[in-house]
């Protein structure tokens, strides 16, 4: 019996629908569907609860494998709730497994977990070494997330858990700041850095965790990478989004975002930025030598992110309206500005917000 958190919307809901698919092959007896509210999927067990009560554990009774995928990656969210969403959630069902004897829990959290640097391998091997991050951006959930799965492993020698990383995830509905940096009038890039970007899918990341509890698949040291097979170039991704891209130096692109991000304008810390301008492409050796292989290449997962962005804009990681977007872009500094903005447009967006 397999049951699946955050299963009435986004990757839960599609990795139940493909859960369903392999009932009574032998694989899956049956598959239980947990979150606060029932969703609009018939056929799985329902069991309605907040994946943060205790009382999850009783909702456990009889399951075999655990997939947690009822995190919050929202640039909406408040920091500090969305931290402690993420690692009280994660911390809960490790917990709840753990008591209800349940044989194996799966935690996704992302390949930003081996962090974004212009020395980095293209690709990164699966096993290549971590770097924390602290501070309240998201990649500092998932460091937190990945430390309590460590310790689960170790607090609970009956409780196998993998932690699946999928690159940054593109698909119908997402507003993260890597889409939010393709709905820009201009693409920011570092000065001496070459870019190479790794998607994944969220029909793909749902594929794979089925594959990954099916196949019962671990992983190197307990881990999954997730992603598109191989890399796009920066000048490639411009080709296809239409976009020209803007290069600043470095000390000035991360010290810019820091201060936006102090005054409350751009959603994401200066760390973040990284990942927008330096490469992070990961192998997925697990599961590539398992045999499974992704149904979106780099090319199309980048034309399924333009898709979604289709009228939508946004400035320094913001969502913005047409006329914000026109009025900076048209100005002197138009590049500078529509990257990561400038004096001129801080003022003029703080204005927007005592409006």
């Amino acid at each position: 019996m397999v049951a699946v958190t955050g299963a009435a919307t986004g990757v839960g809901r599609i990795l139940v629908e493909r859960l369903m698919s392999a009932v009574g092959s032998g694989d899956i007896a049956q598959v239980v569907a947990i979150d606060e509210n029932r969703g609009d999927l018939d056929g799985p067990v329902w069991r309605v609860v907040d994946v943060c009560d205790p009382r999850l554990a009783d909702r456990l009774d009889g399951v075999d494998v655990v997939v947690h995928t009822a995190d919050d990656r929202s640039l909406e969210t408040a920091p500090r709730r969305r931290r402690t969403h993420n690692t009280l959630s994660a911390r809960t069902v490790l917990t709840a497994a753990a008591a209800q004897r349940v044989p194996r829990a799966i935690l996704v959290t992302s390949t930003m977990v081996y962090g974004a640097d212009p020395a980095n391998a293209v690709p990164l091997p699966e096993d290549a070494p971590l770097v924390p991050e602290s501070g309240a951006g998201l990649v500092s959930d998932f460091t937190e997330i990945e430390d309590l799965a460590a310790l689960a492993r170790r607090a609970h020698p009956g409780l196998s858990v993998t932690v699946v990383r999928p690159a940054p995830l593109v698909g119908p509905g997402l507003d993260t700041l890597l889409t939010r940096h393709f709905a820009a009038p201009r693409l920011l890039t570092v000065k001496g850095s070459a870019q190479e970007w790794q998607f994944c899918h969220v029909e793909d990341l749902a594929d794979a965790l089925r594959f990954v509890v099916v196949h019962r698949l671990d992983g190197k040291d307990g881990a999954v990478a997730v992603g598109c097979a191989g890399s796009l170039a920066q000048a490639d991704a411009e080709e296809i989004a239409g976009l020209r891209s803007f290069e600043v130096p470095a000390n000035l692109a991360f010290g810019a975002t820091q201060r936006l991000h102090r005054l409350g304008i751009t959603p994401a810390p200066a760390g973040e930025l990284k990942f927008l301008v330096y490469p992070c492409v990961v192998d997925c050796a697990t599961l590539r030598e398992a045999g499974w292989r992704p149904s979106f290449d780099n090319e199309a997962a980048l034309g399924a992110l333009l898709e979604s962005r289709t009228g939508r804009h946004a400035l320094v990681g913001r969502n913005v309206g047409r006329k914000e977007v026109t009025v900076t872009a048209a100005s002197a500094a138009g590049a500078a500005v529509a990257a990561i903005g400038t004096a001129a447009t801080v003022r003029y967006l703080r204005k927007r917000r005592k409006g």
